[in-house]
């Protein structure tokens, strides 16, 4: 029997490249997003050329009804869930200075980015735990995708870099709780990584990359998070619970 895992925001951008890597490593997958089945078919079928089960459950991580449905139904269609990747997430609408920015967005990206899978992870967790108990050997964990947004301030999103702090606060605090069922617990921080989410914002970030951002001069991308995932969920670390690893080309690196 197959691991699986289940990733939201899984069917493109960074959550697809964590998808390919994971299929790759042999999981059967639950993705979930917030579109219509339709429009993620091609998505499914090219993850299952790897021999893999991949499934769809629509749903938005922002609403606790939806996150009920969804670990309901991932569990009856598969019956388990060894790795849960908090990777859904939006950006602001529209970017607004902190002097301008609006409550609205404010509540909508917080809700999105942190609410959501911070009760998705209580809910999976308490599952984990109850299986654990039955067998103490099987392997879980739970990975977040935050942001180096977690430390960098940008005042024209300042309610991103706040969910996303929160993130990393969330990263520690579950990885404390869940430490005695022996459930790790890590966070996955990119930096500019080349998706739908940055497509507007793509000559700004060329001319910083060309001006040595990042000591790696490129832009990320969602395979070189994909491949961290896949060692974290593998179990390649399984001493690092509560540890954070930047998938920058290091542009948190301190630099004269």
């Amino acid at each position: 029997m197959r691991n699986v895992a289940l990733i939201t925001g899984g069917t493109r951008g960074i959550g697809l490249g964590i998808a390919v890597e994971l299929s790759r490593a042999g999981f059967d997958l639950a993705l979930n997003g917030v579109r219509d089945e339709t429009t993620v078919d091609e998505v499914l079928e090219e993850l299952r050329k790897t021999g893999i089960q991949a499934a769809y459950f629509q749903g938005d991580v922002s609403l606790s009804d939806d996150r009920q449905k969804l670990v309901h139904a991932v569990y009856k269609h598969f019956g388990r869930v060894n790795v849960l990747v908090n990777n859904a997430g939006i950006a602001p609408v529209e970017r607004r200075d902190i002097l301008d920015a609006t409550e609205e967005s404010f509540e909508r990206v917080l809700q999105v980015n942190l609410q959501g899978p911070y009760f998705l992870t209580q809910l999976i967790a308490n599952q984990m735990i109850e299986t654990k108990k039955q067998d103490p050997d099987e392997f879980y964990c739970i990975i977040n995708v935050s942001s180096v947004s977690a430390s960098f301030a940008s005042v024209n999103r300042g309610e991103y870099c706040i969910s996303k702090a929160g993130i990393a606060m969330a990263t520690k605090l579950w990885a404390t709780r869940l430490g005695e069922f022996d459930i790790p617990v890590y966070e996955i921080q990119p930096g500019v990584i080349r998706t739908d989410m940055t497509s507007g914002v793509q000559n700004k970030y060329d001319l910083l990359f060309q001006n040595g951002m990042a000591i790696q001069p490129r832009w990320g991308l969602p395979e070189d998070v994909g491949r961290v995932a896949a060692a974290m969920a593998s179990g390649s670390m399984p001493y690092s619970t509560g540890q954070v690893v930047q998938v920058d080309g290091g542009m948190s690196v301190p630099r004269l």
